[in-house]
């Protein structure tokens, strides 16, 4: 109850009590794992983050669009989620206005003109882990604030100063930090300290206790910044010579060219079909829209229905179908600014029964008997996504990361936000595996302005024309796979979203040849019945953190929240 208290009487911005409104609109833990019956017409948010959420749906009530309540949300995690919420990162946006148009928005960070093919490799051409990883070279030019002016300027509503002002009140004026995020950041005081030895906001003298501020006054001011000027107040002036700086500081190659000349990118969305239902989703330098498509057609003509929930079929036809498909991302798959990426050919129908025609049902099929498919003519977990519908039927699916958790773990001093680590997602030698298991070819090799690869999935789908599911999730190189099952949860198995968001994972990425479970996946009988034929089966921790909106058949909106974190889903 003491608790409780302090938190009521925390905060208050913009004339509403933050936490006290949380607490009493239905908090997190409440929402985690069990079903939500309960629909919304208005509009809804589902984020990472409660005040994150809370900050997307006051947008909406004011008369705000989605994406300006992307924005505002996209700030905000910057703020409230510094492990993965940036503007020090980049990522992907895919948008579906209420009249049906689509588009997505590309603004995943680059590599910097300095930027060169064995940068990470030591005199003997093997990769220097630490290189790619922790550390100011480790930063490719971020696209975050890009990509939500790019946003704003095509389709906000309301002034881009509203939608900076609460995550510049968060930052200023604190907000207490969850369980989670206190041990986050108790494991990793060594380190920031190490890279950041002029300190940061995320270092404490002592141990950081859940309910402790989290005030970051140097990210105020940046954020202030991108309120008054927009894309300079980053890319230009005070902020970017204090990202030089640190970059003098430890090393990095960014410059002020590349980060004038940095530029968020419209492309056309990928869409295909799986039975009456059709995807809309990320095409490259995101991996997993190709991906996600590829793995519906290779089990739709099977009976998941028949067969069910995660029994020892349905497991082994997903399985089949993600070895062969991380096969070719591992080599078809780059930015296609630099690459031309075989998109067609990997869409056609044709060729995913070609690729499932080697499939046997009385034994696993070893994945190195398995390489990509011939055309003719681990990325860190700790992204993170948010959906949003407003009262229109506007929907948008934004996924953004700063790679590793914490990024490269140096925050810009003076600015007060962290780099990312992304350049540990090129290939930093083709044909060796990164940090996370994810093996990568030619495709994906480092070169200077270029767009390092994804697995980030951010979906919409429709069934007979309109809105169906907003869904997308952090995780890594398990991205893909928990889009996969979670869309297959509702439309195969009668999941409502949050049941099926919820529901325990498994992934298979071809190498290595393994079947990753979360604790409780697959049951004893069936994992016996699939150790018979030969898969190797191990657990592991939580993958990824799915939030979903789904369209019920009642017109409203259904909102899940993955309770593997401290997710949020509000609506009205």
């Amino acid at each position: 109850m003491q608790r409780i208290i302090k938190l009521r009487v925390f905060l208050k911005v913009n004339g509403w009590m933050l936490i006290t409104a949380l607490l009493f609109s239905g908090c997190a833990s409440k929402q985690q794992g069990h079903q939500n019956s309960k629909e919304y017409h208005n509009g809804m948010v589902v984020s990472a983050s409660p005040f994150a959420s809370k900050v997307g749906l006051d947008i909406l009530k004011k008369g705000g669009n989605a994406v300006d309540a992307a924005v505002a949300v996209q700030f905000a995690l910057a703020v409230v989620y510094p492990n993965a919420g940036n503007i020090g990162g980049g990522g992907f946006m895919v948008y579906r206005s209420a009249s049906g148009e689509t588009n997505t928005l590309d603004f995943r960070e680059k590599a910097g003109a300095s930027a060169s093919r064995d940068m990470y490799l030591d005199a003997a051409g093997a990769p220097i882990v630490d290189k790619s990883l922790y550390g100011q070279l480790a930063a490719g030019v971020p696209g975050s604030v890009a990509g939500m002016v790019a946003a704003h300027e095509k389709y906000g509503k309301l002034p881009w100063a509203t939608l900076l002002e609460p995550a510049i009140l968060l930052a200023r004026n604190g907000f207490p930090l969850s369980a989670q995020q206190v041990g986050e950041l108790n494991n990793l005081h060594d380190q920031l300290l190490k890279l950041n030895p002029d300190g940061t906001a995320l270092l404490k003298d002592g141990k950081w206790a859940t309910s402790d501020l989290l005030k970051q006054e140097e990210l105020a001011g940046t954020l202030e910044l991108i309120r008054d000027q927009g894309r300079a107040g980053f890319y230009e002036g005070k902020v970017a010579d204090q990202i030089i700086q640190e970059m003098k500081r430890g090393a990095g190659i960014l410059t002020k060219t590349d980060l004038q000349q940095y530029q968020a990118v419209w492309r056309k969305a990928i869409t295909g079909n799986y039975k009456d239902y059709k995807v809309i989703t990320m095409p490259p330098p995101s991996s997993g829209g190709i991906a996600l498509i590829q793995l519906l057609r290779s089990v739709e003509a099977y009976p998941l229905k028949r067969w069910g929930f995660q029994q020892d079929s349905t497991v082994q036809l997903m399985v089949e179908a993600e070895r062969r498909v991380y096969a070719d991302r591992a080599t078809h798959l780059g930015d296609p600014d630099f690459y031309k990426v075989p998109q067609a050919a990997l869409l056609d129908e044709q060729y995913t029964k070609d690729r499932m025609s080697n499939f046997d049902w009385s034994k696993a099929t070893p994945s190195a008997n398995i390489k990509a498919g011939k055309i003719n003519g681990k990325e860190h977990e700790e992204t993170t996504h948010f959906s949003i519908v407003d009262k229109a039927g506007n929907a948008v699916s934004i996924t953004t990361t700063l790679n590793g958790s914490y990024g490269a773990v140096v925050a810009v001093k003076g600015a007060g936000f962290l780099l990312n680590n992304e350049m540990d997602d090129f290939s930093v030698k083709p044909g060796a595996p990164n940090m996370y298991g994810l093996v990568g070819g030619e495709a994906n090799a480092i070169a200077p302005g270029k767009r390092m690869l994804s697995s980030m999935t951010p979906t919409i789908l429709e069934n007979d024309g309109k809105l169906f599911m907003v869904v997308g999730t952090p995780g890594g190189s398990t991205i893909i796979t928990s889009v996969f099952q979670t869309i297959l949860n509702v439309i195969e198995f009668d999941q409502d979203m949050q049941q099926a968001v919820s529901a325990k994972r498994f992934h298979h990425q071809w190498l290595p040849d393994v079947i990753y479970t979360e604790s409780g996946a697959i049951d004893a009988v069936n994992r016996a019945k699939l150790e018979a034929k030969g898969y190797i089966i191990e657990p592991r921790g939580p993958m990824g953190r799915v939030d979903a909106i789904l369209k019920t058949k009642q017109g409203g909106y259904q909102g899940a929240a993955d309770p593997r974190g401290d997710d949020q889903w509000l609506g009205w």
